[in-house]
């Protein structure tokens, strides 16, 4: 959870205080300290080769099929399709779901812009709802009140009353790996009947209330980009119980083509959107991994937490009935110009830090979308930043 403090002086001898505690932690006293990069100590030379050898690097291949059936036992999912990268994933998850051309899709502003263009790949329209400032996600409150004052059904089917515009899904996203309260999320979107797609990019490994981040909507995505807690070199994937839309994302990821030995028919509009078995070999690896990575990741957000107590910066821990992944570390600081002063310092240090994403609704694609109060997500966006966060650093 997060608490916020004043910041009594936004100075250079605070921040080189940080600047050290990470060198020293970290044992490296005047290199480049990255934000987050990969950590390949497995099997992932073995099974790169391998898929070489076999001559099947691209989508088809015993390691798409093998990394599908990893992620279904990891997260408790029933089904998985692997896709390109986490964009794609999304963008087929929204058209599974039933999104359609000028459909609004309730998500919030604080994300990375990729929840958005999958929104807009659908020819839809963003609909932004405020976040809550503990989890960083969407507010289940917020969206609730929303949801009565502003929507009325017709026929079965939810419509803005503003616009007169249908409303067809909820993209919340787990914001840096932790989770949103995702359970109230589920309830209000069944009490409104709008399918629920988990923005999970980030939080692959994060357990909510016993549960994986990604299993509690309709459908839910995961991300293996290079920064994520393990790679793929790019990649992504759908998971959800519902076994045909497994089956329909399958056939639509692989450019919707009727299985024949040698006719070529397609019956939809098809994506080249499926995982190429060489990116696959690399995930099954990682997947190895992965729980020896989140306990390097948590032990190094442990020894940040303890470092910023009673220090006038704030550090993000993980909320009750949460095993958070730690995916991206997070501080607050007191201000924007705090956090710009802490960014230039840490920065020119050679110790990476980035602030958060530029709000959604701020982007030039995106103002004139439907957008409610957005204070709690303009508050964080003021005063976050990323520090470094890699398993490497363990």
């Amino acid at each position: 959870m997060v608490s916020y403090k004043t910041l009594t002086m936004a100075n250079t001898k605070m921040f080189n205080e940080v600047i050290s505690f990470i060198r020293n932690d970290f044992n490296k006293p005047s290199e480049f300290i990255g934000l987050h990069e990969p950590l390949f100590v497995g099997n992932e030379k073995k099974y790169l080769c391998e898929a070489v050898d076999s001559t099947f690097v691209s989508s088809v291949g015993k390691f798409v099929d093998q990394f599908e059936e990893s992620i279904r036992n990891y997260t408790g999912a029933k089904y998985a399709v692997a896709t390109a990268n986490g964009t794609s994933a999304l963008h087929v998850a929204l058209l599974l779901a039933g999104v359609k051309e000028g459909d609004l899709v309730i998500t919030q502003p604080l994300s990375f812009i990729a929840t958005c263009n999958a929104i807009k790949y659908c020819n839809a329209e963003p609909l932004f709802i405020d976040i809550d400032r503990e989890t960083l996600s969407l507010s289940p409150e917020k969206l609730r009140s929303f949801l009565k004052k502003q929507t009325k059904s017709s026929n079965g089917i939810l419509i803005h009353t503003p616009t007169g515009r249908r409303i067809s899904a909820c993209v919340p996203m787990h914001t840096f790996g932790f989770p949103a309260k995702i359970d109230a999320l589920v309830a209000v979107c069944e009490e409104f009947r709008i399918p629920l797609v988990e923005d999970s990019a980030e939080s692959l490994g994060t357990i909510y209330k016993n549960k994986h981040t990604g299993t509690f909507g309709l459908l839910g995505v995961y991300s293996f980009n290079g920064n994520k807690t393990i790679t793929c070199g790019g990649g992504g994937v759908v998971v959800t119980d519902n076994e045909n839309l497994a089956k329909l994302g399958k056939h639509l990821t692989t450019q919707a083509k009727k299985p024949h030995p040698w006719e070529f028919d397609h019956d939809h509009i098809g994506y080249n959107y499926r995982m190429p078995n060489i990116n696959a070999a690399l995930g099954c690896a990682q997947l190895e991994m992965l729980e020896k990575f989140i306990e390097s990741k948590r032990a190094l957000a442990e020894r940040y937490r303890q470092f910023f107590i009673n220090k006038d910066i704030s550090f993000m821990t993980e909320g009750q009935n949460t095993r958070a992944n730690y995916w991206l570390n997070v501080v607050l600081l007191k201000d924007r110009t705090a956090r710009d002063k802490f960014l230039e310092e840490t920065n020119a240090a050679k110790v990476m830090t980035r602030p958060v994403w530029k709000l959604m609704n701020k982007l030039e694609m995106f103002k004139n979308a439907p957008a409610e109060d957005l204070s709690d997500a303009t508050f964080i966006e003021d005063r976050l930043v990323n520090i470094p966060s890699s398993p490497r650093l363990t």
